[in-house]
């Protein structure tokens, strides 16, 4: 028998294994730095429209047109963002944390309510034994000094 574990037990077979699903990002090229860029300030004119661009440009008084631009601006610094290399794995992590949760054991209500009886019960507890503490400290301070 090997002590290769990326074989099954019992009939010898290789488990199918992905390599590596993190992906490290060690240097990003000079477009995504433009990219950064370009999307940065995007998003501080989405943040400042409101209050400098109906001075600039009339039709901005409307409501729904400075709506659509601040929107505008963040849809397309997000599309920026995206298309970085840092982006790409960004997102790639969302969806592994997505198949992660799915993997997760919840506590049922009952447990959830017992848990939470517990607690409560444990602060209470406690709050109690410092109050009385502090009590005896105060006792104590007025007996010493006076």
């Amino acid at each position: 028998m090997s002590n290769d574990k990326s074989r099954d037990a019992l009939s010898e077979a290789p488990i199918p294994q992905r390599n590596n699903p993190v992906e490290v990002v060690h240097s990003g090229s000079p477009i995504d730095i433009v990219l950064w860029v370009i999307a940065l300030i995007l998003l501080i004119g989405a943040a400042m429209a409101g209050q400098y661009l109906p001075a600039y440009w009339a039709p901005a008084n409307n409501i729904g047109v400075l709506v659509g631009v601040i929107l505008a601006c963040v849809v397309v610094a997000l599309g920026l963002l995206y298309a970085t290399h840092q982006g790409k794995a960004f997102v790639r992590l969302l969806k592994d944390a997505r198949v992660e949760l799915r993997r997760v054991t919840w506590p049922t209500k009952q447990e959830t309510v017992t848990t939470s009886w517990h607690v409560l019960a444990v602060v209470v507890i406690a709050s109690i034994v410092l109050w009385c503490f502090d009590y005896i400290l105060g006792w104590l301070m007025k007996f010493i000094i006076g």
